[in-house]
């Protein structure tokens, strides 16, 4: 388990771009936390890693939005979903077995259908050392 604490949004990118140093092709990350803890801008961090400099925002309603570079990034923000049945995402197995890297948002939404080797991110507030502090936890 590693742990980061960023205190700016630019601190959560740097350490995205750090993180997407272990990432290769067939790596999928599930990405968990409230609102506005960082994890687009940690995908963003991600996304420019691998050399691609596009606006990254989060698909909340096309929920996937595609980011080419030296490896294709996926990302997911399945906030709408809950809980599905396995069947009615079977259409994310394209994404998560293809040449490309999956990140999403809120992937405790769909835990059911991730697959085993998911790297696990959980992104926290915290509040009683400032406003903008965040704790960042990969499993």
């Amino acid at each position: 388990m590693e742990k980061y604490i960023t205190k700016t949004e630019n601190e959560t990118i740097e350490v995205g771009k750090k993180f997407a140093e272990g990432l290769s092709v067939g790596s999928i990350v599930a990405l968990n936390g409230d609102l506005g803890c960082g994890k687009t801008a940690f995908v963003k961090g991600i996304v420019e890693y691998f050399g691609n400099s596009d606006d990254v925002s989060s698909p909340t309603y096309t929920l996937v939005n595609e980011y080419d570079g030296t490896v294709q990034i996926y990302h997911f923000d399945v906030y709408r979903l809950e809980n599905p049945a396995p069947e009615q995402c079977d259409w994310m197995d394209d994404y998560f077995f293809s040449d490309g890297i999956s990140l999403i948002e809120w992937a405790d939404n769909i835990k059911a259908v991730l697959p085993e080797n998911t790297i696990m991110v959980t992104f926290k507030k915290l509040p009683e050392k400032g406003e903008d502090y965040r704790e960042i936890i990969v499993e």
